[in-house]
């Protein structure tokens, strides 16, 4: 083949001898590898700083059967601990209460006339 035309000539930039070095492939694939590990981590740090976002799931072997609700499922609480858990929970709804009265005394205080 004889070409004689100037633009049918080139010049190979990647192969030159003052052409950076290029990467093996070893190493490609190890920075690649590191790449996808560094990517996981920070999905799992965004995970960890925002619980707000939720988990989504889509694959049917993560749902699973809840043994505590089924009809077959033993009684879990007695009726005396029910109580018990309901009056713990009216003293930390009062003890929420004055934190939040304490830590915004901006809200201001209303009285009412006992008379």
């Amino acid at each position: 083949v004889t070409a004689t035309d100037a633009t049918a000539f080139g010049r190979n930039y990647f192969n030159r001898y003052s052409a950076p070095e290029t990467e093996e492939d070893e190493f490609a694939d190890e920075r690649a590898e590191i790449l996808e590990e560094a990517a996981a981590l920070k999905k799992s740090a965004v995970d960890y700083m925002h619980p707000e976002v939720g988990v989504t799931a889509t694959d049917a072997t993560l749902f699973g059967r809840n043994y505590f609700n089924r009809y077959s499922a033993p009684e879990t609480e007695e009726d005396e601990f029910a109580d018990e858990r309901t009056e713990i929970m009216e003293e930390a709804a009062a003890l929420k209460k004055s934190a939040v009265d304490y830590m915004h005394p901006e809200v201001g205080v209303t009285a009412t006339d006992a008379t």
